[in-house]
């Protein structure tokens, strides 16, 4: 690869690569609609449990109606957005790769950090959750001991690959 010429975009070098480095990390298929339409009823069931109790305590049944229209909206504008990108730039990166070609390099860098960053605390967030239904059941339990456990079960799902994770994820 040393002796492909190079590219240099935006403050990015890029070197040119064989069809074999290519091959070697193609994208497989593991998800199919059934999949995908699991993965996206749990995340948003699991905020389920947790928002509606705060939302309803800090602005009431009328502040929590209009905040879910607000938010259905957002979605609404969201998910229509994804699809017209997905299907104009259809490579995979999603949110980083479409900032990467309308913005640039650090355009696409910036989001992928945050983008990582919401991967990161989401899960803590359902850990805390879930530790503090299990702490009412067993109160004698620390509730960190909890968070340990279900983390380290939802690392350990994960190291085992996409496929198993989705799958999981339907149960």
């Amino acid at each position: 690869m040393g002796d492909q010429p190079t590219i240099e975009r935006g403050g990015v070098r890029y070197e040119r690569v064989g069809s074999d480095y290519l091959e070697q990390r193609k994208l497989r298929r593991h998800a199919n609609w059934v999949l995908l339409w699991a993965l996206g009823v749990g995340a948003v069931i699991s905020g389920d449990f947790f928002g509606w109790n705060f939302g309803l305590d800090a602005g009431g049944f009328g502040g929590l109606l209009v905040a879910t229209a607000l938010m259905a909206l957002m979605y609404l504008c969201m998910v229509y957005s994804i699809a017209e990108l997905s299907t104009a730039l259809p490579h995979a990166g999603g949110f980083y790769s479409f900032t990467r070609s309308a913005f640039g390099p650090w355009g696409g860098y910036l989001v992928g950090v945050t983008d990582t960053i919401e991967y990161v605390i989401t899960p803590a967030v359902i850990v805390v959750g879930i530790g503090g239904y299990m702490n009412t059941l067993f109160p004698s339990v620390p509730i960190w001991i909890w968070w340990l456990i279900f983390y380290a079960i939802f690392v350990g799902i994960n190291i085992m690959g996409v496929e198993i994770t989705l799958k999981v994820g339907l149960i």
